[in-house]
């Protein structure tokens, strides 16, 4: 008996549970198993064509067919209309734009730029430097002593840039106060700078900023003579030009202003400025002309009159883009640019003495600076040309013997070579991948490096699927090649673009001869830090192509190479050997086991590693899954010494803790279920996780795994090493307001877990016979009156979870005990004991005042009256009906009712209850 008006309810734990259990039926199948052959019925659906409901999983044919038509037809019509619509007209000027933009971030503007006499127009007005008394770099210039001589001064590359763009600003002032010929004498001025080529580095730079002007002067010349066509001179409308219109269309005054335009261009005295302005104004040929491509094609041939390769180049590079103005397909100019291209790198190269005279050694640089000239002009070539159509370019690029083959016969600079293989349809390359070797070995000069040749039509290879035959003499070739290569970049960067095709043909022998090639290179030259890059990709690509990680660990180079490797493109590598071996499960290999755990060393000593956080430490969370899935099987002491040394090498990886913890008290389970107890293995594990659990630094977990840990204990019998850990799960709930700050919903709903969870526990937990049974609860009670950041609503539920641990406890038969009932529980130990039922009563009023008292302090109504319902329910069902139970469950109805509507479901079902169990006094 609690007291004269208190008495907890007798429980039948048993009885409740085969009443309250759902009937069951053996099952013919598994649920889980396959699916029987017999036919199942099937539902007719009917679509009676109802599109008011958009149901996202089901497709409509009709619009579908609609819609793939329309999609084809669209593609079919830009395709026939080439890039007359506005839609093509805008995708050239955004690649332009996107062009410009790589252009100058490959070459940017040097901190400071000597001028030459020509760039008067630059230093107008600005502050210049003296060459002979400055500290601005002059060593970045090619030859300053020359431009000492003529008068060069120094200005810094941002006021270049800056005054450049005050001159586009001016040229667009003037041009729109009608000052024409001023606009025009600026723009001349602008182009004679490009003929300054003595400022290598800054140059494509300029040409963006120049060509910006240029194409704004071409832009306003063409709209004032396209007005003059449509406009009389008192302003009257004449005619809408078509997008397509004719010379004939254009009326003689309109005519007469675009001939006097190029009349100015033509009388300028330099060549190259009159070569780019007349370029500018290349669409307004089609006032005068019907074919303007004829016009195009003079230029080309003035082009050839450029003495300066540099300056040649980029104005080749301004005719492509000029060309793709007038809409047209035609092609010849820009393969005969690229001929000339031939001819002039082969003077590059060949030339003992450079046209600056001091260039020798900067052959290269002066290459590079050409080379996007040659790349934009080779995509122009190629764009939506026809497989037809590139056999008739190949020939005219004298690369095709006929109209169907590609041969290696004639010689072609390295470079040229680089971008037309860039350029080639994938099917081209692949039926013509020997050919295409052939002309790479020709075609072996300083412009380009021979073996990114190689690279790039390995590249190409990996685009589509072809031929075994193809493919085994291709990879045999380029075996023989880069076989003769001693340096290691060379060999890597080849290698780096045929492994994919080595490992998908299974061609076991090149990887074999492959990775010993990289070892012997590696051994003897060490490895550069760029040449980690580019080994880290060929390893990587290598390990997504095994499943098996044994496979991988019996390539004796491979290891070899591995262990060669540092800085993060090692720790990249070992992170995906990681992950493979992760990858299918459990790892029980012991050989496996002990090459992950040093891969794991490894990574986990990288710098890098050290300096990430956990939260986004892709890394720690391998290692974590790594030791999470070792298994030695029936070895459970070898299991645990590893987790001893896990904890050792990886004591800085917080995620690794828990996974600790959690593997120590899967092995002391196992043990458990082993015939044979174990217990001095289980309080190996159990001491194990003890010493690990203080170090956990995020609270709510440490909290979960001591109770983890706790209930491990206590099933293995050991009960001082359970009270000792529940002791350490409440300490650390006293002081987690103090570590974690205020709680978050949904750390607090986790932490009610855990407190409920602990309850539960507590039910299987021996009382102790100097404390008394009630000793946790109290304490958990003290804890939640303390902490400031216990709502009310969780304390409601943590005092009913007070309450129906007190009313398990007094029942003659506990619902569960620990250890199968080997180990005794407070039913054996006390029950009948009057000081033991006195205990539990004092607890119990107690807890239902705080309960009470608890409920009243929440501000919210609803929040209350559902908080009251559940505190009755939890009363109702521990105690026999008495006075006393009936006056606190009727107050907690009544406050109930004032902070919900009557007619709430769960005010009715709490009402339902109370008058089945409770007096008659409370029903409603």
């Amino acid at each position: 008996m609690l007291s004269n008006s208190m008495e907890f309810r007798p429980r039948n734990y048993i009885a409740e549970k085969q009443a309250h259990a759902l009937p069951r039926s053996r099952a013919d199948d598994h649920p889980l198993s396959a699916p029987s052959s017999l036919p199942h019925p099937q539902v007719e659906v009917v679509d009676d064509g109802d599109t008011d409901y958009l149901d996202p999983l089901r497709r409509s044919d009709n619009n579908a067919a609609v819609v793939s038509r329309e999609d084809s037809e669209g593609i079919e019509t830009s395709s026939a209309s080439g890039i007359s619509s506005e839609a093509s007209i805008q995708n050239p000027s955004k690649e332009w734009v996107s062009f410009k933009r790589s252009l100058m971030q490959r070459f940017p503007v040097s901190k400071t730029v000597l001028t030459s006499s020509m760039s008067d127009v630059i230093v107008k007005g600005r502050k210049t430097y003296d060459k002979s008394s400055t500290n601005m770099h002059l060593e970045e210039l090619e030859d300053p002593e020359k431009f000492a001589e003529e008068g060069g001064k120094v200005i810094t590359g941002q006021e270049y840039v800056s005054r450049l763009h005050e001159l586009k600003a001016e040229i667009n002032h003037t041009w729109h106060a009608d000052d024409r010929v001023t606009s025009l004498k600026l723009s001349i001025k602008v182009a004679k700078l490009l003929m300054d080529t003595s400022i290598l580095q800054c140059y494509p730079t300029l040409f963006v900023l120049a060509t910006d002007i240029m194409d704004m002067l071409g832009d306003m010349v063409w709209e004032r003579i396209k007005l003059k066509a449509e406009l009389a001179e008192d302003g009257t409308k004449l005619c809408l030009l078509p997008e397509n219109f004719m010379a004939s269309d254009i009326c003689s005054d309109a005519k007469e202003t675009c001939n006097n335009w190029f009349s100015k261009i033509g009388a300028i005295r330099e060549l190259l400025p009159r070569i780019y302005l007349e370029l500018a104004l290349l669409p307004c040929w089609r006032f005068l002309h019907d074919r303007p491509l004829d016009c195009l094609q003079r230029l080309v041939m003035m082009i050839r009159g450029l003495a300066d390769p540099l300056a040649s180049a980029y104005c080749r590079l301004y005719m492509a883009h000029c060309l793709r103005k007038l809409h047209s397909h035609d092609i010849g100019c820009l393969l005969t640019c690229v001929n000339d291209f031939k001819i002039l790198l082969m003077r590059v190269i060949s030339a003992k003495e450079t046209f600056h005279g001091n260039l020798t050694e900067n052959k290269r640089l002066l290459i590079s600076l050409m080379e996007p000239t040659i790349d934009y002009i080779m995509k122009c070539i190629f764009k939506n040309v026809s497989e037809r159509q590139v056999n008739d370019v190949l020939v005219e690029l004298g690369l095709g013997s006929n109209q169907v083959e590609l041969r290696g016969r004639f010689p072609c600079a390295s470079i040229i070579l680089h971008h037309l293989v860039k350029q080639l349809p994938s099917q081209v390359v692949s039926s013509s991948a020997m050919e295409i070797i052939r002309l790479i070995e020709s075609s072996n000069d300083d412009s380009y490096d021979q073996c990114l040749n190689y690279r790039l039509l390995g590249f190409r290879l990996c685009e589509r699927k072809s031929e075994m035959g193809t493919v085994n003499a291709v990879v045999d070739k380029v075996i023989q090649v880069i076989t003769q290569y001693e340096g290691l970049d060379e060999y890597l960067k080849v290698v780096d673009a045929y492994v994919d095709i080595v490992l998908q043909n299974h061609m076991d022998d090149h990887l074999n001869s492959i990775l010993e090639g990289i070892s012997n290179r590696a051994c003897s030259q060490g490895i550069a830090e760029d040449e980690l890059t580019t080994l880290q990709s060929i390893l990587v690509k290598l390990l997504s192509y095994y499943e098996d990680l044994q496979d991988v660990i019996a390539m004796t180079p491979f290891l070899k190479i591995l262990d060669l490797m540092h800085g993060s493109s090692q720790s990249i590598v070992n992170m995906q050997i990681l992950d493979m071996g992760i990858r299918n499960g459990c790892i029980r290999d012991p050989t496996t086991i002990q090459f992950l755990f040093e891969i794991s060393q490894a990574l986990h000593d990288d710098e890098i590693f050290v300096n990430v956080k956990d939260d986004s430490n892709q890394a720690a969370r391998l290692i974590s899954s790594f030791v999470s899935l070792v298994d030695y099987g029936a070895e459970l002491e070898s299991h645990l010494t590893f987790l001893v040394e896990c904890r050792a090498a990886f004591g800085s990886i917080h995620w690794l803790k828990e996974t600790l913890v959690r593997s120590s008290n899967c092995l002391a389970i196992k043990a458990l279920k082993d015939g044979n107890r174990h217990i001095s293995f289980i309080k190996s594990c159990v001491a194990f996780s003890e010493v690990t659990l203080p170090s956990i630094s995020a609270q709510t977990k440490q909290l979960n795994l001591y109770l983890e840990t706790a209930e491990v204990a206590l099933l293995g019998g050991l009960v001082s090493h359970s009270d000792g850990l529940i002791d350490s799960a409440i300490n650390s709930l006293q002081i987690l307001e103090a570590m974690d700050g205020p709680r978050t919903p949904i750390d607090a709903d986790g932490i009610l877990s855990s407190i409920q969870k602990l309850f539960s526990l507590l039910v299987m937990v021996p009382g102790n016979p100097e404390h008394g049974v009630t000793f946790y609860p109290k304490n958990l009670v003290s804890v939640v009156n303390s902490q400031p950041w216990m709502t009310p609503r969780m304390r409601v539920k943590i005092f009913c979870a007070v309450v129906s641990l007190l009313a398990a406890l007094s029942q003659r038969d506990l619902p569960y005990h620990a250890d199968k009932g080997k180990l005794l529980g407070n039913d054996i130990l006390f029950f009948g004991h009057s000081s033991y039922l006195s205990e539990l009563a004092l607890m119990c009023k107690f807890v239902l005042k705080n309960l009470v008292d608890t409920i009243q302090q929440e501000p919210s109504k609803a929040a209350r009256g559902s908080m009251a319902l559940e505190a009755c329910n939890c009363i109702a069902s521990s105690f026999i009906p008495s006075q006393e139970i009936s006056s606190i469950c009727s107050n907690l109805i009544e406050t109930g009712k004032s902070c919900m509507d009557t007619s709430h479901p769960y005010l009715l079902s709490t009402i339902k209850f109370m008058d089945h169990l409770l007096l008659p006094s409370v029903a409603v």
